[in-house]
């Protein structure tokens, strides 16, 4: 049995070029080494934007690698085990998020050593995924939302996604309405409330928000209120998109079994890496509910190449590692004409550079 012989992590914080609000200029990614008894390494990381990087950092070193050195290197064998070791600090959320940077790190390995990609290594259905332009733009004036949604479409998106949730639900209606006009009907549209409305608020402003054609309306409630999803869901008839803030395969498939949950948008790493995240697609595919993963194109897209039905990559406006000069290697992927494609590389083709911590908001 090959076993991790030790795993070490550090937390870098990369700037935002484009602030995703006053209080969010930078986002926090812990990059993963792990090394194996039989000499193969691999790299990985977990990811926060704003909240909790030094609480995942600090699991990661005192929790988890002394946990995993010893351990068999297969994450499938070695991922429950240790979330069950982490459960009494909580079932998901920062566990589950300093568990995806061994897990991403373990798979990065098992691929290297293949010599392969970790798409060709778990079994690459297309040479291609659709992507689709988003944006944390709520803040944005009207004018600003505007031209984000033309550049989108210059650049060739066919699929969009705006934020909602402002107080006015009629300012709402018009800056929905003013990206619609810019994609016209060809284009999907999605909005996102990022759990801003209570129930009656979101009955409210779906009925008003409706006549855009949404594709889907994400997170409209609390992600934990599962039973005000499945009202919401009877009262609606734009599919529900949950998962971003859904970090356990159980919980996962408690939105499944109510049929509140239209689309599955799991994050890789907030559900704790590669491994639990093939699980709820099998779950979501058992339910005939398709899986759309929810941001991190350089790694979403690698794993959406590998996935079945016509799964949607999200690609965050001046968002990526790539772009932000986050990464030590050129970037994985390639998003150019609303497609992503892979490029040349072994594993995930992930690896962080480190980053002056001076004059960077934390």
């Amino acid at each position: 049995m090959t076993a991790i012989r030790s795993l070490s992590a550090r937390l870098e914080r990369v700037p935002l070029s484009r602030p995703w609000g006053a209080e969010v200029t930078s986002v926090g990614v812990i990059a993963t080494h792990v090394a194996l008894t039989d000499g193969s390494e691999g790299w990985g990381f977990s990811w926060t934007p704003q909240i909790g990087a030094e609480a995942v950092l600090a699991l990661v070193e005192h929790d988890i690698a002394p946990a995993a050195v010893g351990r068999d290197a297969d994450p499938r064998e070695t991922w429950e085990p240790l979330w069950r070791h982490l459960h009494e600090a909580g079932g998901g959320g920062v566990t589950t998020i300093a568990l995806a940077g061994l897990d991403l790190a373990l798979w990065d390995a098992e691929a290297r050593a293949a010599g392969v990609s970790i798409s060709a290594r778990l079994g690459r259905r297309r040479p291609s995924v659709r992507a689709y332009g988003s944006g944390v733009n709520l803040h944005y004036p009207l004018d600003e939302l505007v031209a984000q949604a033309r550049r989108w479409v210059d650049a060739g998106f066919d699929a969009v996604k705006v934020k909602v949730g402002r107080p006015d639900i009629a300012e709402d209606a018009d800056r929905v309405a003013a990206v619609r006009d810019v994609l016209g009907p060809g284009r999907a549209l999605m909005i996102d409330a990022n759990q801003r409305w209570d129930l009656d608020t979101a009955t409210a402003a779906i009925a008003r928000l409706e006549p855009f054609a949404p594709a889907w309306i994400e997170e409209p409630l609390r992600a934990d209120d599962l039973a005000a999803h499945v009202e919401l869901s009877r009262r609606i008839t734009t599919p529900i998109a949950a998962g971003e803030n859904v970090h356990t395969v159980h919980r996962f498939s408690e939105y499944l079994d109510s049929g509140a949950a239209g689309v599955v948008q799991p994050n890789i790493v907030r559900v704790g890496g590669i491994t639990p995240f093939l699980r709820i697609v099998g779950l979501a595919r058992a339910h005939g509910v398709p899986v759309h993963p929810h941001l991190l194109p350089e790694l979403s897209g690698q794993l959406a190449l590998t996935l079945p039905g016509d799964p949607f990559v999200e690609d965050v406006e001046d968002a990526g590692f790539g772009a932000l000069g986050a990464l030590a290697d050129p970037s994985p992927v390639r998003i150019a004409d609303g497609l992503l494609t892979e490029l040349p590389h072994t594993g995930l083709g992930l690896r962080f550079r480190h980053h002056p911590t001076d004059a960077i908001p934390r």
